[in-house]
């Protein structure tokens, strides 16, 4: 992986406990992120609780509501083992070993690791677009003005390049933004758009991305293609929500009419090829 900010959100440098002598603020709001981010998964946790650094007594109580939803002893106390259980969904979403046979179907498998991984931001003082998964796709950056969708598309193709002994760089530059990667494709001719793809439906392929256009040279949101039924794209995305916005909470599975929608496409044909670079 090239892009390996995840492997930060992995660890915290030691035992954490309420009011501890050795706590640091940065491994605290880690835990709380997690505990947050467990309570989304499993609503009925309660293992919800601020994310502000200070392990006092609510947060001492959500680790032992998460201790006890695992079998744990509540002991209130966080240590590096059971930190690892409480960011298990990002390793096994990154680490798991890919499914399939060619670079295409890697794509599809990793975007589907990481749905079911229940990848979602936070709010962290105010700012959307903050939190571990966050952190992991945008190579650090969080905050409200960090878009993600790109930096979790890019993730997914970095993640199935890799597996391929492959650098998703002589695909497209490190970047966030749509625009990038859009005009990139223009560059080297991997880019369809929807005029041609609404008469030639074939060009679309499972592994390729998706990005939706504002006007011709601006593209405003983008995706995973892992499916193409008729009219219809199925996709993984990251930074939306149910109604399809670019600026969501979370990786999620939609459905796309791209004959309705103005749906350019960049191919992902080059890595699915068997040289290796």
């Amino acid at each position: 992986m090239r892009k390996n900010a995840y492997l930060k959100e992995l660890t915290i440098s030691g035992t954490q406990r309420r009011d501890g002598d050795d706590n640091t603020r940065k491994d605290v709001m880690k835990i709380q992120s997690w505990l947050s981010l467990n309570a989304i998964a499993n609503p009925s946790s309660g293992t919800a609780t601020a994310i502000d650094g200070a392990f006092g007594p609510a947060t001492e109580r959500a680790v032992k509501n998460y201790q006890e939803q695992v079998g744990r002893s509540p002991s209130g106390i966080v240590s590096n083992q059971l930190f690892s259980m409480l960011c298990a969904p990002m390793k096994t979403a990154f680490e798991t070993p890919l499914e399939g046979d060619s670079f295409r179907e890697h794509v599809v498998a990793a975007a589907e690791l990481h749905l079911k991984s229940t990848a979602y931001e936070l709010q962290i003082k105010g700012a959307s677009n903050s939190g571990p998964w966050v952190r992991a796709y945008m190579d650090g950056h969080e905050g409200s003005p960090w878009y993600w969708c790109m930096g979790f598309a890019q993730t997914i193709i970095d993640q199935a390049a890799s597996a391929n002994g492959k650098n998703f760089k002589t695909l497209f530059p490190l970047t966030y933004s749509c625009d990038v990667v859009g005009m990139k494709g223009i560059e080297k001719g991997l880019l369809s758009r929807y005029q041609t793809v609404r008469t030639t439906p074939d060009l679309i392929q499972p592994g390729d991305l998706f990005l939706l256009q504002k006007s011709t040279w601006d593209w405003t949101h983008t995706g995973v293609v892992i499916d193409v039924n008729q009219d219809v794209i199925e996709t993984i995305e990251g930074n939306t929500n149910m109604a399809g916005s670019r600026n969501g909470i979370a990786v999620m599975k939609r459905t796309r009419n791209f004959m309705q929608s103005k749906l350019d496409f960049f191919s992902v044909a080059p890595l699915n090829s068997d040289t290796t670079e």
